[in-house]
């Protein structure tokens, strides 16, 4: 065989490879259509993961904001740093490729497009691993709440860290990860059980 020939066989092989590890890749269920300023929720791989879901009794750990472009969709998302995700990139990395959409009961489309625009001036900060209400740097919950608070809406509910479903020995850790057992946070669980949101799709 020739070494062009060789190649070209190579080249197919190579192209065939790509072909079938996209189209094993998981995708989105078609069902959903997802909106500008819908929050999404889905179980991160994260080593607090488990920890958040059970302090927060829910099975989400961590949340964003949707953002609908002609360039295609974007998760707005507090990750280390504050990004703009495509969202098969967010979808792919729950665990399960699982997720849930809520959207806003009362908002308009215009009041949405502020909650996003809010949430992108963010992007770069920091992530807040310490949970504290600051906009230095943020946790994920924190910027889906103070976003939606520009337009009137209290996504979730801020909860004393103290009060959360943990044991004596998993409050005891807190001090030495930094953070404050009095402090209050919001989880993404209570924004998924906030009245003021509908859920629109959710994985089976």
């Amino acid at each position: 065989m020739l070494l062009s020939d060789f190649m070209a066989v190579l080249f197919r092989l190579v192209c065939l490879g790509v072909l079938v590890a996209v189209s094993t890749r998981p995708q989105p269920p078609k069902a959903v259509e997802l909106k500008t300023g819908d929050v999404v929720f889905q179980t991160s791989r994260s080593s607090r993961s488990a920890l958040i879901r059970k302090a927060s009794s829910s099975p989400y750990s961590h949340v964003g904001l949707v953002e609908v472009t002609p360039k295609g969709i974007f998760v707005i998302e507090a990750i280390q740093p504050v990004s703009r995700t495509p969202w098969a990139t967010w979808f792919e990395r729950g665990v399960g490729s699982k997720f849930t959409v809520a959207r806003a009961k009362n908002a308009t489309g215009e009041q949405l497009q502020q909650v996003v625009a809010t949430a992108k001036s963010w992007l770069g900060r920091p992530y807040d691993a310490k949970y504290t209400w600051s906009d230095e740097r943020l946790y994920c919950s924190e910027l889906v709440t103070k976003a939606f608070a520009t337009i009137g809406i209290e996504a979730g509910q801020q909860e004393s860290i103290a009060d959360l479903d943990l044991s004596p020995a998993e409050l005891a850790l807190a001090p030495s990860l930094g953070i404050d057992p009095a402090q209050k946070l919001v989880t993404p669980g209570s924004i998924a059980q906030d009245d003021d949101f509908t859920v629109v799709f959710a994985s089976p």
